[in-house]
């Protein structure tokens, strides 16, 4: 959303307050005041129904799984697959084989580059990013690259901080064999048009991973209408436990794909002389996974669905439009993301105060917001800024947390002039 664009329709049946007492970090003050937390495009807090399946998980049903014949064991993997299913059903994935779970999305994406990337890249082949790509969605390109001595070209965006639709379209050629490309930029919020993207990339052959990170916590995604071949989301941002996340891919890019770790579970036999690789999605997950993350990602899912995306979306739509408006009364203050479509950040410099004093101050009064360079170091040097102030929503904000917000920044104003 954008302050140029029609003004969203809260949801009317969405209880944010109700909501909130689900995250038990928000009864807490910082420095005797309350909690103002408008940095979950970083991470997302937790709700206690997620707090209580980790809890459960290992006080009362503990152990390894996928090798136990034992009862902890089986109930163990049957949750820990449960919320494969889960993570299936939630992006509409043809199958459960193509969850593969991983660390988190860069992770996922090291996977991409080390495993299909090696294999299938050669010298010459091109790869496409965007201007707006986290680091994690350009450093293993650059390793593949100066391995491979394959060729990386960037996608523009405007000053407003659109993505140039034509420009990348005209870009495509049969020498790119891969677009690596943000849903949702985690420095500006713009919102890619990743169904377009995808279909202009297959026209040329090219295959397209999707940095999902900051689109699975406030939009509906679906694998198979997007028909992207691989997408990456991590589950801390998406109010699940840090250290899991999720690689999305095709069944048959899967299948093509060489192991990308070698260890325990993703194989199916191994003497001295040979190893046969397991069936998928284990061929991908090697060693004791982080079982109670998954079932913690699981439960983060449930709640999510609960709350459902036809409310989450209109609240949060309805929260930037305020946050537009209201922000935009702080004395010099400049929104450096002002894209045409835009989901859950702000992104913003002031003239009087460097991001990270806007920070420190703000926090005094319990407000978290982030400050940096936000791992999306080429956004900053396309807009000549070191760093910006940063405020990203969550399902739980409020607009008394905007408020609190735009009262902050006022202050750093007083403070500094």
């Amino acid at each position: 959303m954008t302050s140029q664009m029609p003004k969203a329709v809260p949801a009317t049946n969405y209880n944010v307050e109700e909501i909130r007492k689900d995250f038990p970090i928000f009864s807490q003050k910082i420095y005797g005041k309350p909690l103002t937390f408008l940095d979950s495009g970083a991470s997302a807090q937790k709700p206690r129904q997620v707090l209580e399946a980790i809890q459960k998980c290992y006080a009362e049903e503990y152990a390894n799984i996928h090798r136990g014949v034992y009862y902890l064991s089986q109930v163990g993997t049957q949750k820990y697959e449960d919320a494969r299913v889960k993570i299936q059903k939630f992006i509409n994935a043809a199958s459960p084989n193509e969850i593969i779970f991983v660390r988190g999305a860069t992770e996922a994406i090291n996977l991409v580059a080390q495993s299909w990337g090696r294999k299938f890249l050669t010298k010459g082949d091109e790869v496409v990013l965007s201007r707006m790509e986290h680091h994690s969605n350009i450093v293993p390109w650059q390793m593949l690259r100066d391995e491979k001595d394959i060729v990386i070209t960037v996608a523009p965006i405007d000053d407003k901080a659109n993505f140039l639709f034509d420009e990348f379209e005209a870009m495509l050629s049969e020498k790119v064999k891969l677009v690596a490309i943000t849903h949702i930029s985690n420095a500006l919020g713009t919102i890619t048009p990743i169904k377009e993207i995808i279909k202009a990339a297959h026209k040329v052959g090219a295959k397209v991973l999707v940095d999902g990170c900051q689109a699975v916590p406030h939009m509906r995604v679906d694998m198979q209408e997007l028909d992207a071949d691989f997408y990456v989301f991590s589950g801390h941002k998406l109010y699940g436990p840090t250290g899991v996340g999720v690689l999305y891919a095709k069944e048959e890019l899967l299948n093509a794909m060489p192991p990308y770790q070698g260890g325990g579970d993703m194989i199916r036999s191994v003497t001295f002389e040979k190893t046969v690789y397991n069936d998928l999605p284990h061929k991908f997950e090697a060693g004791t996974p982080h079982i109670a993350g998954g079932i913690g990602f699981g439960a983060a899912i449930d709640y999510v669905e609960s709350l459902g995306f036809e409310n989450i979306g209109p609240h949060e739509d309805g929260l930037l439009d305020y946050a537009l408006d209201k922000i935009q009364t702080v004395k010099g203050l400049r929104l450096v993301s002002r894209a045409d479509k835009m989901a859950g950040i702000l992104s913003f410099t002031m003239d009087l105060a460097h991001p990270h004093d806007i920070g420190t101050i703000l926090d005094q009064d319990g407000i978290a917001i982030r400050t940096g360079h936000h791992c999306a170091q080429p956004v900053m040097d396309f807009f000549d800024i070191p760093s910006t102030a940063r405020m990203s929503l969550g399902l739980y904000n409020t607009e008394e947390d905007i408020d609190r917000l735009v009262a902050g920044l006022h202050k750093v104003n007083r403070i500094f002039s």
